[in-house]
Protein backbone atom coordinates (compact mmCIF):
# COMPACT_ATOMS: atom_id res chain seq x y z
CA UNK A 1 0.00 0.00 0.00
CA UNK A 2 2.68 2.31 0.95
CA UNK A 3 4.12 2.55 -3.11
CA UNK A 4 0.75 2.56 -4.25
CA UNK A 5 -0.16 5.65 -1.99
CA UNK A 6 2.88 7.19 -2.46
CA UNK A 7 2.03 7.98 -6.24
CA UNK A 8 -1.38 8.94 -5.45
CA UNK A 9 -2.24 7.77 -8.73
CA UNK A 10 -4.12 4.58 -10.65
CA UNK A 11 -0.09 2.11 -11.01
CA UNK A 12 0.94 -0.66 -12.71
CA UNK A 13 2.25 -4.11 -11.21
CA UNK A 14 5.46 -3.05 -13.30
CA UNK A 15 5.57 0.49 -11.55
CA UNK A 16 5.50 -1.31 -8.52
CA UNK A 17 7.64 -3.82 -9.44
CA UNK A 18 10.26 -1.18 -10.36
CA UNK A 19 10.80 0.95 -7.58
CA UNK A 20 11.19 -2.17 -4.90
CA UNK A 21 13.55 -3.44 -7.16
CA UNK A 22 15.65 -0.23 -6.28
CA UNK A 23 15.61 -1.53 -2.57
CA UNK A 24 15.61 -5.50 -3.10
CA UNK A 25 14.80 -8.06 -4.93
CA UNK A 26 11.45 -9.30 -5.72
CA UNK A 27 9.59 -10.95 -8.10
CA UNK A 28 6.54 -9.44 -10.62
CA UNK A 29 4.36 -12.38 -9.15
CA UNK A 30 4.93 -11.43 -5.89
CA UNK A 31 3.93 -8.03 -6.19
CA UNK A 32 1.15 -9.42 -8.73
CA UNK A 33 0.05 -11.18 -6.13
CA UNK A 34 -0.26 -8.54 -3.07
CA UNK A 35 -1.62 -6.03 -5.31
CA UNK A 36 -4.28 -9.15 -6.20
CA UNK A 37 -5.21 -9.65 -2.50
CA UNK A 38 -5.06 -6.05 -1.55
CA UNK A 39 -7.81 -5.70 -4.42
CA UNK A 40 -9.94 -8.46 -2.92
CA UNK A 41 -10.04 -7.18 0.38
CA UNK A 42 -11.19 -4.06 -1.09
CA UNK A 43 -7.92 -1.56 -0.31
CA UNK A 44 -7.54 -0.98 -3.88
CA UNK A 45 -9.68 -0.86 -6.78
CA UNK A 46 -8.05 -1.94 -10.33
CA UNK A 47 -9.38 -0.92 -13.82
CA UNK A 48 -7.62 -2.96 -16.53
CA UNK A 49 -5.41 -1.76 -19.20
CA UNK A 50 -4.85 -3.94 -21.91
CA UNK A 51 -3.87 -7.51 -20.52
CA UNK A 52 -2.12 -5.73 -17.11
CA UNK A 53 -4.32 -3.56 -14.91
CA UNK A 54 -3.80 -0.25 -12.68
CA UNK A 55 -4.38 -0.26 -9.37
CA UNK A 56 -5.68 2.84 -7.19
CA UNK A 57 -5.75 3.09 -3.52
CA UNK A 58 -9.30 3.18 -2.67
CA UNK A 59 -8.37 5.79 0.03
CA UNK A 60 -5.88 7.83 1.44
CA UNK A 61 -3.32 6.69 3.65
CA UNK A 62 -4.59 9.56 6.72
CA UNK A 63 -7.70 7.87 6.35
CA UNK A 64 -6.54 4.43 6.52
CA UNK A 65 -4.65 5.40 10.00
CA UNK A 66 -7.48 6.81 11.41
CA UNK A 67 -9.71 3.90 10.37
CA UNK A 68 -6.94 1.93 12.32
CA UNK A 69 -7.01 4.06 15.51
CA UNK A 70 -10.74 4.21 15.73
CA UNK A 71 -11.06 0.37 15.71
CA UNK A 72 -8.86 -0.07 18.61
CA UNK A 73 -10.06 2.59 20.44
CA UNK A 74 -13.13 1.30 19.96
CA UNK A 75 -12.16 -2.02 20.98
CA UNK A 76 -10.92 -0.76 24.40
CA UNK A 77 -12.68 -1.89 27.45
CA UNK A 78 -11.71 1.28 28.81
CA UNK A 79 -11.61 3.71 25.96
CA UNK A 80 -10.35 6.68 28.58
CA UNK A 81 -7.54 4.67 29.62
CA UNK A 82 -6.96 3.57 26.50
CA UNK A 83 -6.50 7.41 25.40
CA UNK A 84 -4.42 8.32 27.93
CA UNK A 85 -1.79 5.58 27.49
CA UNK A 86 -1.84 6.69 23.80
CA UNK A 87 -0.74 10.20 24.95
CA UNK A 88 1.87 9.16 26.99
CA UNK A 89 3.73 7.26 24.41
CA UNK A 90 3.43 10.52 22.17
CA UNK A 91 6.53 12.64 21.83
CA UNK A 92 5.81 16.21 22.36
CA UNK A 93 6.21 17.19 18.37
CA UNK A 94 2.97 14.56 18.20
CA UNK A 95 1.16 16.36 21.31
CA UNK A 96 1.67 19.74 19.47
CA UNK A 97 0.18 17.68 16.23
CA UNK A 98 -2.95 16.27 18.25
CA UNK A 99 -3.62 19.95 19.97
CA UNK A 100 -3.63 21.58 16.46
CA UNK A 101 -5.33 18.28 14.65
CA UNK A 102 -8.10 18.49 17.76
CA UNK A 103 -8.49 23.11 17.17
CA UNK A 104 -8.90 22.36 13.56
CA UNK A 105 -11.80 19.54 14.33
CA UNK A 106 -13.59 21.89 16.65
CA UNK A 107 -13.81 24.98 14.22
CA UNK A 108 -13.46 28.03 14.82
CA UNK A 109 -14.39 29.67 18.32
CA UNK A 110 -16.78 32.59 18.45
CA UNK A 111 -14.90 35.44 20.40
CA UNK A 112 -17.51 36.78 23.14
CA UNK A 113 -19.12 39.67 21.82
CA UNK A 114 -17.32 42.52 23.51
CA UNK A 115 -18.76 46.47 24.39
CA UNK A 116 -19.90 48.08 21.81
CA UNK A 117 -20.50 44.88 19.50
CA UNK A 118 -23.99 44.37 17.53
CA UNK A 119 -24.88 42.18 20.52
CA UNK A 120 -24.42 44.32 23.57
CA UNK A 121 -28.06 44.79 25.02
CA UNK A 122 -26.53 48.53 26.07
CA UNK A 123 -29.20 51.01 24.05
CA UNK A 124 -27.45 54.47 23.26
Amino acid sequence: MTRVWKWNRPVTVREVLEDLQQERSIAYTTVMTVLDNLHQKGWVRREAEGRAYRYEAVSTRAAYSAALMNEAWSQSDNPAAALIAFFGMMNEEQRRTLRDAIRIAQGPETPAPGPGSETDTDER
